[in-house]
C-alpha cells in the first residue's frame, strides 16, 4: 500500500473526500515528523512507537577483503 492507497482507503472508510483524507494523513505525518525532530516520542496505541536514538560511530568491515 502506497500513500495514494492509504488516501483512498482512508475517505472510503470514513465517507469524507479523498482531498479531506489526503489532508488529515498529511497532517498526521507532519505532526510525528516534527515531534520526532524536536526530539519527542510518538506512541499510537495499536500501530507503534516512534523515537530517535542516537548511536556511537564505528569502524565497518568489508568481509571481501
Amino acid at each position: 500500500m502506497n500513500k495514494s492507497d492509504l488516501i483512498d482507503a482512508m475517505a472510503a472508510d470514513a465517507g469524507i473526500s479523498k482531498a479531506a483524507a489526503k489532508a488529515a494523513l498529511e497532517s498526521v505525518t507532519s505532526n510525528v515528523t516534527s515531534t520526532l525532530k524536536s526530539g519527542g516520542k510518538v506512541a499510537l496505541v495499536g500501530w507503534g512507537t516512534w523515537s530517535v536514538s542516537r548511536s556511537a560511530a564505528r569502524n565497518g568491515r568489508n568481509p571481501q577483503t
